[in-house]
Parts: C-alpha cells; structure tokens; sequence
C-alpha cells in the first residue's frame, strides 16, 4: 500500500483492477443524512468538520458542482487517482496521497448519496485496500432561510495498516490537515466560480 515512488498510469490500472473486488474493511459507522452513530467502537476516532464556504444559489450550485468533480481532494498531496468516479451507490473511489516521502493509494467505495435541492453528498467505506478502516462523508448543504452554504466532511476511522498504526499521531494530523486543505480549496472554488 506504500511505496516511495508514484504509481505509473499502468500501476494504477492494475490497482484499480484488483480493487474492484474488494470487500468493504468497516462496520456501518455514519449515516449520510444524520451522520454518527453515537460513540464510535473502541478505537475509531470520530472527525467532524462544518464550514461555510459560501452564500446563495449560485455558492450551492458550485459547491454541488465542486464535490462532483472532486475538487476538495485536488490539493496537490492528495488527488483521485481513478478516472473522476461517478457520485452514485457502488462506485470505487482511489485516493492518492504523498505524505511523509511515501506514496499510497487507498480504495474506498461510494454506499450512500444524497441529492435533494438543498443536500448534495455522499458516504464512502473503506476497502481492505485501504490503509485506514471506516467510513467518511462529504455534503454541501444549503439553507434557505439564511442563504448559507456549509460544507460537511465527518469520518469515523482508526489505522488499519502497521505504518500508520506505529505512526498514529502523524496520520491524525495528517487527517486534520486534510480537513483544513479541503475547507479552504471548496471555498476558494466557490469564490472563483462564475457568478
């Protein structure tokens, strides 16, 4: 799962290939519409992150349109490293990440959407080809009455592979990192949309 070296176009297909088939690695933690569960089993740490990212129709129409082109893992250290993954039930999701001289490339898979006019998002679960084991969404919610635009990302996870087990405070920071890359690239995002 790492590596020291990026993955070439045909590493990748071959990944992809054998991901495909991969059970999921997490018990039902999140639900897309209400989030948690309640406390998380021993060991899972729980994240949750709210930011307004923007105000109006047009800021939720480019937030929508943000998390369908997967513009909050565009961040330079971490991108989709699969052909731009449909947001629907069963879709395999690859993030690639460079973090710590070592790169990996992780598989989730797509289990619940929410496509509503004022709700766009979706809740993945880790694969066994992922370092972590959980479950993490992202939603853009709209509200009416304020006209504000919030952008969600919550997880549940604990580290599944040895490395990121021995250096668990480096992988909780770099989840949090993240989580502040991800709410500053939707926002700027919806900033530089077209009005």
């Amino acid at each position: 799962m790492f590596r020291f070296t990026r993955a070439n176009a045909q590493e990748r297909e071959k990944l992809l290939a054998v991901a495909l088939h991969a059970p999921p690695s997490s018990p039902h933690l999140l639900t897309i519409a209400g989030g948690s569960l309640g406390n998380p089993p021993q060991g899972f740490a729980h994240d949750l992150s709210l930011s307004g990212i923007g105000r109006g129709d047009q800021a939720f129409s480019a937030a929508r349109e943000a998390l369908r082109r997967w513009k909050q893992f565009d961040l330079g250290w971490v991108r989709i490293a699969n052909p731009v993954p449909r947001i629907l039930p069963g879709e395999l999701v690859a993030v690639e990440a460079h973090t710590a001289w070592l790169w990996s490339i992780n598989f989730s898979r797509i289990v619940e959407i929410v496509d509503t006019p004022t709700r766009f998002g979706f809740l993945y679960t880790t694969t066994a080809l992922h370092v972590e084991e959980g479950q993490e969404r992202f939603v853009v919610e709209f509200n009416a009455e304020t006209e504000s635009v919030l952008y969600i990302i919550e997880a549940v996870s604990r580290p599944r592979h040895i490395l990121v087990r021995a250096g668990y405070p480096f992988s909780r920071a770099m989840q949090h990192r993240f989580a502040r890359e991800s709410r500053a690239r939707m926002r700027r995002y919806v900033k530089e949309s077209p009005r």
